[in-house]
């Protein structure tokens, strides 16, 4: 069964996409950019960007009753590859048990100037 997944802590879409979406008990999280859902303002700096991109993350893990340890896989897009340390540094603030498989990319750009856009794929 397919169900669609919405957080009020995360920023909305600004696509035709969804949040989430939840297919037979494996829930897929949409890249969630550095917004702050309460005022839409991105944060300045790799680390702040990637503590609220994981913010976001983490509350649409939340609404699908879900959370750190039930993450299988994740993906990171860098607008500087270089910004890779900083990075996972805040990254592995929010991965304290068995870590997800995870893949990090430097792209030519992402939405809104972003500096990281992070996704996730989660399972119950």
């Amino acid at each position: 069964m397919k169900r669609v997944i919405a957080s009020a802590e995360a920023p909305a879409a600004i696509g035709p996409y969804s949040q989430a979406v939840e297919l037979n008990g494996t829930l897929f999280v949409s890249g969630q950019l550095p917004v702050n859902p309460k005022d839409g303002m991105m944060p300045e700096g790799i680390e702040a960007q990637t503590r609220q991109s994981l913010d976001n993350v983490f509350a649409i893990l939340r609404e699908a009753g879900l959370g750190a340890d039930d993450v299988a896989k994740t993906c990171v897009l860098l607008a500087d590859i270089r910004d890779f340390g900083a990075m996972n540094a805040v990254y592995a603030e929010y991965f304290k048990g068995d870590k997800p498989a995870r893949v990090c990319y430097q792209v030519a750009a992402l939405p809104k100037g972003a500096l990281v856009e992070i996704d996730a794929i989660a399972g119950k």
